[in-house]
This record gives C-alpha cells, sequence and structure tokens, in this order.
C-alpha cells in the first residue's frame, strides 16, 4: 500500500490517472464508484457498464460526477474520444469497454458467473488486465482464465478488500518473515446451509443488497468460493468436506491448538473457517515457525509459545481497497489472488432441499442449493457438479435434501458460455485415476 499511493500520487500529480472500466452498477459497483470518483486521486472512472444503462449514469450522478462530464458511447472509438476528454462513460455493451483504448483495467463487480465469463473473456481477448470481485467465477474456471491471461500477456485476479485477497496478503506476509503458513481462515457471524431469499430479504433490504446476494453469505456458499480461490492461489486443500468450519465464541488466537498440526503438514496447509469468533469479519492465517530461534524471538513478540502461531487482519473493506488491486495490476504488474496452476479445491453443489425431476436450478443463493468446498480430485473422481454451472440446469431425477448432484443428476444448459470452460479446464488439468 505504501508502495501504491506512492505511485497514485505521481499519476495524480501528472494529470494521467489510471482509467478503469467498470462492469456492474450494482451495490458493489456503486460503491466502488463513489470511492474512486470522490477520494482516489490518480484513478479515472472512464467507463461503467451495466445492462441498464440509466442505472450506470444513476450511479456516476450519485457519485458527484456531473451530468456534462457523463457520455454514454455505443462504440469503442465514441467511448475513448470522451475519455481523452475526461469523461466518464456509460454503456450496456460489455465490448465497448474491453475495445476501448484508453482503458487500463476492467473491475468486474456484477459477482454473475456466466455475465463475468463473457467479459472476462473478451476483456483477455482485447488485452485487457482484469480485477474480479467475482469469487464465484474465479472458483468456477478461474484456473482456465489464469491461462488465457497469460498467454495475452495480461493479468486476472481476485481482489484487495474481500477475504480472499486480505487472506493472501497476510500470508505473503507470513511467508516473508519466514514462516511456514498452515492454516488459511475466514471469520463468519453465521453459517445455515437453509437459509433463503425469503429469509434473508429484511437484511438484504437494511443493506440495499439483493435477496439472493445475502443468502450467498448465509448459506456458505460464498465463503466456500472465497476459500476455493485461497486453495488454488496456495496449493493449501480441505481437511473435509464442507471443511471443519469450528464454532468458537472467543478470539481466533485461542484456535491454534484447534487443528492437528500432522494433517496440516501431510495436506500441505488448509483452508477453512471459523463461525463466531472475533475479530470478525477477519480473517487468519497460523504458521509454523522453522526454528527454536525464531520460536524465541516469536515469544518476545507477545505471540506465545505455539506449535501455530496467529497472525490476523481483523476487517475486509470491499469498495474501499478494491481500488488498490486496480492500481496494482496497471502501476505494479502485481497480481493479488491468482490460481497457482490447476483447480486444488472445487466447489460442489449440494441440495438444500428436496429436488424435484424436471425443475430448473435456480442461482446461486436460491431456494435450491447451496456450496461446499470439496478437493479437486474428488470432485472429478466422483463426477460431482460445480455449483457454478448449476444455475439453469435441468433435474433429471429426484434428489433429497443434503445430498451432492453430478453432473449425471442434470441436463447442463447448451448455451453458457461457463460450462464450456468448465469443460476446457477440466481438459487442461486431469487428475490421475
Amino acid at each position: 500500500m505504501i508502495i501504491i499511493d506512492t505511485l497514485l500520487k505521481e499519476r495524480a500529480d501528472a494529470g494521467n490517472p489510471v482509467r478503469l472500466g467498470v462492469f456492474g452498477a450494482g451495490f458493489m459497483g456503486r460503491g466502488l464508484v463513489n470511492q474512486v470518483a470522490r477520494y482516489m486521486p490518480g484513478m479515472h472512472i472512464s467507463i461503467l457498464c451495466n445492462r441498464t444503462v440509466e442505472a450506470a449514469r444513476e450511479a456516476l450522478l450519485d457519485a458527484g460526477i456531473p451530468a456534462d462530464q457523463i457520455t454514454e458511447a455505443k462504440t469503442a472509438a465514441e467511448a475513448d474520444a470522451a475519455i481523452e476528454n475526461g469523461h466518464s462513460v456509460i454503456t450496456s455493451d460489455p465490448l465497448v469497454a474491453c475495445a476501448a483504448g484508453q482503458i487500463e483495467a476492467l473491475v468486474e463487480a456484477t459477482g454473475h458467473v456466466e455475465y463475468g465469463a463473457r467479459v472476462t473473456t473478451a476483456a483477455i481477448e482485447h488485452g485487457k488486465h482484469m480485477v474480479l470481485m467475482n469469487a464465484e467465477l474465479d472458483g468456477t474456471v478461474g484456473p482456465l482464465l489464469k491461462q488465457m491471461a497469460d498467454k495475452a500477456g495480461v493479468i486476472v485476479t481476485g481482489c484487495d478488500g474481500d477475504q480472499p485477497g486480505v487472506q493472501i496478503n497476510l500470508l505473503r506476509f507470513v511467508e516473508s518473515i519466514g514462516l511456514i503458513p498452515r492454516v488459511c481462515g475466514n471469520i463468519k457471524g453465521l453459517q445455515d446451509r437453509y437459509r433463503n431469499p425469503t429469509t434473508q430479504e429484511g437484511f438484504a433490504k437494511q443493506w440495499g443488497q439483493t435477496p439472493h446476494m445475502v443468502t450467498s453469505f448465509a448459506d456458505g456458499t460464498k465463503i466456500s468460493f472465497e476459500q476455493a480461490i485461497v486453495a488454488n492461489a496456495t496449493g493449501f486443500k480441505v481437511a473435509q468436506r464442507g471443511m471443519i468450519g469450528i464454532e468458537h465464541q472467543g478470539h481466533v488466537d485461542e484456535l491454534t491448538g484447534a487443528y492437528d498440526l500432522d494433517q496440516l503438514r501431510e495436506l500441505g496447509g488448509i483452508v477453512e473457517y471459523v463461525v463466531g469468533s472475533q475479530p470478525s469479519p477477519g480473517v487468519y492465517v497460523f504458521a509454523e515457525a522453522q526454528d527454536d530461534m525464531q520460536r524465541h524471538y516469536l515469544n518476545y513478540g507477545k505471540l506465545g509459545q505455539n506449535s501455530l502461531y496467529s497472525f490476523y487482519v481483523p476487517y475486509h473493506l470491499t469498495i474501499f481497497e478494491v481500488p488498490l488491486s486496480a492500481a496494482r495490476v496497471v502501476l505494479a504488474k502485481d497480481t493479488v489472488i491468482a490460481p497457482i496452476g490447476g483447480p486444488v479445491v472445487d466447489v460442489i453443489t449440494c441440495a438444500k432441499t428436496d429436488l424435484k425431476a424436471g425443475a430448473t436450478v435456480d442461482g446461486l443463493g436460491g431456494y435450491m442449493t447451496y456450496g461446499m468446498c470439496e478437493n479437486y480430485d474428488t470432485v472429478r473422481a466422483e463426477n460431482l457438479l460445480p455449483i457454478g454451472l448449476a444455475e439453469n440446469a435441468v433435474l433429471k431425477r429426484d434428489i433429497p435434501q443434503d445430498a451432492v448432484l453430478t453432473y449425471d443428476d442434470v441436463e447442463l444448459p447448451g448455451d453458457s458460455l461457463t460450462v464450456a470452460l468448465r469443460r476446457q479446464q477440466d481438459d487442461m488439468f486431469p487428475v490421475s485415476s
């Protein structure tokens, strides 16, 4: 951050801000636009793309951008001309944002898997860096997108401000001081697999979010995607299907003895979560010292005498930190979080209630399914269905509550780019039998 704020100041002083394009004018997109427009000198919201273009206009106006500095563009050429004049462009066409030559980085802030797949692949094809506020897409086809981005010479990365990026920032610090990370964890206040958009409607309304988004937080699907992409970025696995998920009302420091160190070493580290611990809604990394000298000085630093040592960040600040991710990519060519190779952990589809043959599966955070983490080799061996592919799939047979769905249980939509990308990814990263 100290390096990035200096580089942003240089861009601001030069009158040459980092030019961002953003997909989505919903809850996250609006907050991001406001943060950059009002409080991030050295950055500029140059394009805001939304299916409803008037919602994009409203988001810019609410962020204090004058109406006469907002231009609707139908083509990349129109967008580039407006941006050169210092305007912010609105459009409903993702290709305008991807093809505009003035844009230095794009942010995917919709959280929708299929839309995210389409705009991210288009961004890569047009040589644009992409910052994903979309763990659902990353957890479904992230390893393939990383391969595609590498070949194109661009960066596709997760973001600061969401728990996965905060965990990786913390892990990088822990590794930089010579310790061995063994647990990357996420702190939750609530976990109930059976929450649905009806039960979460009131909470969603309170914060200006959609009931489906809030349901995905509550039923465990979101945290599963978050920890899956941490696993893919580290090589860590899950200790069991769904993760362990300790319930603990004290401080996360008190959990350093709760894990089997031999198992952690055998697995090479695990991704995990706890429910009810403090500091919430933060993240933690438990790490192992490598010699007695390190242990002595960790004890001197008030971290105690333990097999594992606790490091944590007590918050994640979403839209406040996401702009820094784009700055890291553009100004330092630094990736926040991305897969290191093939998939390590997947998010599988579980029945939230009894499901009937012929029904069409609703989306993430809906009434029908929830997601759980499972190690990729098991997913492939058992033909389990990734939940990122489940939306609009048609059930071939009845499925009882809490059963895990397989590919054999559904007919997948034939026009889904995500399904096609996932098949390509599975071919690229086979598992040994």
